[in-house]
């Protein structure tokens, strides 16, 4: 009988495209599947409460496809070392496999399983499977990492020969060897008191099944993508992000679907343009590891930030005064989700208008997000704030009633996620504090009891960000 073959599952929660599976089970080998969750204390960045909701559902939904092919998979907590090790020696398994991790502290976890797994004499291969390209192979002429976005995607689109092609293999025969496991349910993924995730599931369906749902959604309006995509209301954006975090789906799969050649529109293209940006992200931090915690640009250690807890929280619970900053934030909580457009506008009033510190949005993000990503959080929250790599020059203040006049003309996504301002005319949608009494008694709104005043006026927002890049260019 031929001995078994660990798979390491982490975020690559499906059965289709999945290199690291595939091998295992090549040449007829039992496949044993573990999921372990990490429970060290001192862990940095452990999955926020809106990311265990979709990893509860997607380890339901790819325990239950296992099962049904007559296997089972290990769920056990600790150090994910000593528990796969553990497995590897009760099972007599031969080797253990898995996808390869950008983030620091499961590239480390890698290292220690490797170790363990050795004094064991029990084999481990690692296998590229949630990117296009390898990270560490992807270098500019001069051999050093990318800086800059623009060329790092040339690079990549002139080396598309090496990207990772979507790989076709049968369901793998599973091990019938009887392990403990844990239960599911007594992780207590789910919120309960109370459970502000109720909304999620008229939403989202996380899973394999979901996202393959949501990629041949997607692919259907795929040429409207460039033009739509910065319009709340129209909501044409992809909403894979979620899917391609967790693996539900691989971006290899959702490089290929929109790849066809009826596909190569500009819609296509700025589609595929953005799962370049996640594999920029990926790579800042694949050699950057520092970039979740400090500023990739150092002089902005000494930017004069400011500590305002109760800024933060009214921007938390969106309730700034700026309509479309207010909506993002109402969205991301009702439904674990922003639209990204509105994700820069958001990001730019607590970061320039606020000069609240990067890193405390950053925070909120990684736990409201059900696609909160370590490389694509870090790297997009700088890159407002002006100081990441490539980032947006710091002079560039998003004006958030601007943005909202350009991008939501109608107020419709405002209407939908800020109801108090329902009965506003258009004209004041983006400033009700402008609107003169008479139409704000007509709209049955009290500034500053039904709606709040702005925290800060947008020009003196500017000026104060300004003023503020002006003092640390003097330090």
């Amino acid at each position: 009988m031929k001995s078994p073959v660990i798979v390491w599952l982490r975020q690559e929660l499906r059965l289709k495209d999945h290199p690291a599976l595939a091998a295992a089970g090549a040449n007829g080998r039992p496949v044993i599947l573990c999921f372990i969750r990490n429970t060290a204390t001192d862990r940095p960045w452990l999955p926020g409460a809106a990311s265990c909701w979709w990893l509860h559902h997607s380890l339901r939904e790819i325990s239950q496809k296992v099962q049904n092919a007559g296997g089972k998979i290990v769920l056990r907590s600790g150090n994910p070392a000593e528990e796969i090790t553990s497995i590897a020696i009760e099972s007599g398994a031969s080797a253990v496999y898995w996808t390869n991790a950008i983030e620091p502290s499961d590239r480390k976890d890698e290292l220690l399983l490797r170790a363990e797994l050795e004094k064991n004499a029990i084999g481990s291969e690692g296998f590229e499977g949630n990117l296009l390209f390898d990270p560490a192979e992807i270098k500019s002429q001069s051999g050093t990492p990318f800086r800059v976005f623009t060329p790092f995607w040339k690079n990549c689109l002139k080396a598309q020969a090496s990207m990772r092609a979507v790989q076709q293999s049968s369901m793998p025969v599973f091990s019938q060897t009887a392990l403990e496991s844990e239960s599911l349910d007594s992780w207590n993924l789910l919120p309960e008191r109370p459970n502000w995730g109720k909304q999620f599931d008229s939403v989202w369906q996380p899973g394999e099944d979901g996202g393959q749902a949501a990629l041949s959604n997607f692919v259907h309006r795929a040429p409207d993508y460039e033009q739509d995509r910065n319009y709340p209301a129209k909501d044409n954006t992809s909403r894979l992000s979620p899917y391609l975090h967790f693996g539900n789906i691989s971006a290899a799969q959702a490089f290929a679907a929109t790849n066809q050649q009826n596909l190569t529109s500009e819609g296509a293209l700025s589609f595929q343009r953005e799962l370049g940006w996640r594999e920029f992200c990926a790579h800042l931090l694949f050699h950057f590891p520092q970039m979740p915690e400090k500023s990739f640009r150092p002089e902005f250690s000494k930017f004069p930030w400011i500590e305002d807890d109760n800024a933060l929280a009214d921007w938390q619970k969106g309730c700034t005064g700026f309509p479309i900053v207010d909506a993002g934030m109402r969205q991301l909580w009702q439904t674990g989700w922003m639209h990204n457009r509105v994700r820069m506008v958001a990001a730019s009033v607590l970061v320039k208008h606020l000069l609240v510190h990067w890193k405390h949005g950053q925070q909120w993000f990684w736990d409201t997000l059900v696609d909160a990503d370590l490389a694509s959080n870090s790297a997009g929250w700088q890159w407002v704030a002006g100081c990441g790599a490539d980032a947006a020059p710091y002079f560039r203040v998003f004006n958030p009633v601007l943005q909202g006049q350009k991008f939501d003309p109608d107020g419709d996504y405002i209407k939908q996620w800020v109801p108090e301002l329902m009965d506003l005319p258009k004209k004041y949608l983006h400033t009700p504090w402008l609107a003169p009494a008479e139409v704000l008694k007509d709209a049955n709104l009290e500034i500053g009891k039904d709606y709040p005043a702005p925290l800060i006026q947008p020009d003196a927002g500017r000026k104060r960000a300004l003023d503020a890049l002006a003092q640390l260019k003097k330090l």
